[in-house]
């Protein structure tokens, strides 16, 4: 049976942007495990299933996709000690640890975003990246054209900071451009809040993932090049020494 969330849940996240505090929480955190955190793991197992055919290198245990609902307030003006959606994110497995381009997936009750790409990435791959674009703009614009033009997804660019300027190394009048001064790349789609509710959930959501996979695929790539070409460099310097 399809996985879908209940009024309670979106009842505790109004709550909860209303009530952010411990004592709020903790009062009612059955309420949590029960009615968001469980059809959550659910969620995220049926939508692995599914990425299985599409998209394997990104399937992981449901607890290590779901994202805590705690927020960092370590260096945060904003003390609020939870966040008042629920998320996951779907890296591909090796880049657990960095970024990497994965998939995105945010629960409130005013809506479900449903995403994926790069977003801020270490200082390697942000640089193996930009050379990435550099080179291969023609060919990221055109995956990207093909994107944004699928029928009824209501797919769309996500909204990224850039530079006013091009990076150092670049010269200035790169056909790149715009995709060579970008911190992050990547997409999204939004459905309405009332979507958690439905038991097409799982659809609606796989079935944008699948179309946004070519992009996620072709960013790793340019990551996993850098990585490849260290790797052979390392290598031959390796031989020189021996040989």
């Amino acid at each position: 049976m399809p996985t879908q969330f209940t009024p309670e849940a979106m009842k505790f996240l109004r709550g909860l942007a209303r009530n952010n505090d411990r004592e709020w929480f903790e009062a009612r955190r059955s309420t949590y495990e029960r009615a968001l955190k469980a059809p959550m793991l659910a969620l995220i197992e049926e939508i692995n299933a599914s990425m299985i055919d599409f998209a394997p290198e990104h399937v992981r245990p449901p607890h290590k996709v779901a994202m805590r609902i705690y927020r960092d307030i370590r260096f945060s003006p904003n003390k609020q000690p939870y966040k008042t959606h629920l998320s996951a994110w779907w890296s591909r497995r090796g880049m657990e640890k960095t970024s990497g381009g994965g998939f995105y997936l945010q629960i409130s009750p005013q809506q479900v975003m449903i995403a994926a790409g790069v977003y801020m990435p270490e200082r390697e791959q942000l640089l193996a990246l930009r050379r990435w674009m550099s080179a291969h703009h023609e060919s990221y614009r055109a995956t990207l054209k093909k994107l944004l033009k699928s029928r009824g997804a209501g797919i769309e660019l996500s909204e990224s900071e850039a530079l006013t300027r091009m990076p150092k190394g670049f010269d200035r009048d790169d056909p790149a451009d715009e995709l060579v001064r970008a911190k992050s790349w990547g997409v999204r789609a939004w459905l309405p809040g009332e979507a958690a509710l439905e038991p097409t959930l799982t659809r609606e959501i796989v079935r944008r993932f699948r179309l946004m996979t070519p992009m996620v695929d072709t960013l790793n790539d340019a990551i996993l090049y850098r990585d490849e070409d260290a790797a052979s460099r390392a290598s031959m310097s390796t031989s020189k020494r021996f040989f």
